[in-house]
């Protein structure tokens, strides 16, 4: 895919969607920490439905620590892999406290550093709670970058530097909210709506669904 086709993908998610954001609900970075790391192998309206209440108890590092391991697993036994998420919060909190006052760094080793926090994690709140131009590139982003040919890539890794490299530096803050958001409501895995696409004519799919 040549530049101008890209941005003038970037150009319309723009017009369709100005100011995208996460649809996990938080009020603070460390909120939006907790609730990234809860969201592995979740949906998002499951780990709502469960930090409502977790973030009324504990809404920061320390309060977190004195619920306890037991406490947060009763808020987030619907949510896959609780257990090992319940320990990974109580940890990583830990941590803040110990390493960082409390606060949720910006800085990407020392978020890696936190027990549960992976690069992509690590990404999403860079980008998300201190608006760096970063991309955590998941399943849907994944799927998106290869399917258009914006950032083919191999693995997740190549599909990142990719789309930091070839994307509008003016598109980079919000290209993972708008990739994200577009592979989870339009080009979804099994079946994508390309007749609901506002870029099928622009996407290089060879296996697009019938577009009216």
């Amino acid at each position: 895919m040549n530049a101008a086709k890209r941005r003038m993908i970037f150009e319309r998610l723009a017009q369709a969607n100005p100011s995208p954001t996460t649809e996990l609900e938080y009020s603070s970075p460390f909120e939006l920490l907790i609730a990234v790391m809860l969201s592995a192998q979740a949906t998002d309206i499951s780990v709502n439905r469960a930090t409502g209440d977790l973030f009324r108890a504990a809404p920061d590092a320390a309060a977190m620590v004195a619920l306890g391991e037991d406490g947060v697993r009763t808020h987030i036994r619907h949510i896959g892999l609780f257990n090992t998420k319940a320990k990974n919060v109580i940890k990583a909190s830990r941590l803040l406290l110990e390493r960082h006052e409390g606060q949720v760094p910006a800085v990407r080793e020392d978020l890696e550093a936190l027990p549960g926090v992976g690069r992509k994690t690590a990404n999403v709140v860079l980008n998300t709670a201190f608006g760096r131009p970063t991309v955590a590139v998941d399943t849907h982003i994944f799927r998106v970058s290869n399917r258009t040919r914006i950032a083919p890539g191999k693995n997740v890794k190549e599909v990142e530097d990719r789309l930091l490299r070839r994307l509008p530096k003016e598109f980079l803050h919000n290209a993972h909210h708008w990739l994200i958001l577009h592979g989870r409501y339009i080009c979804t895995a099994r079946r994508p709506h390309c007749s609901q696409c506002p870029i099928h004519d622009l996407c290089e799919y060879p296996d697009k669904t019938s577009v009216q």
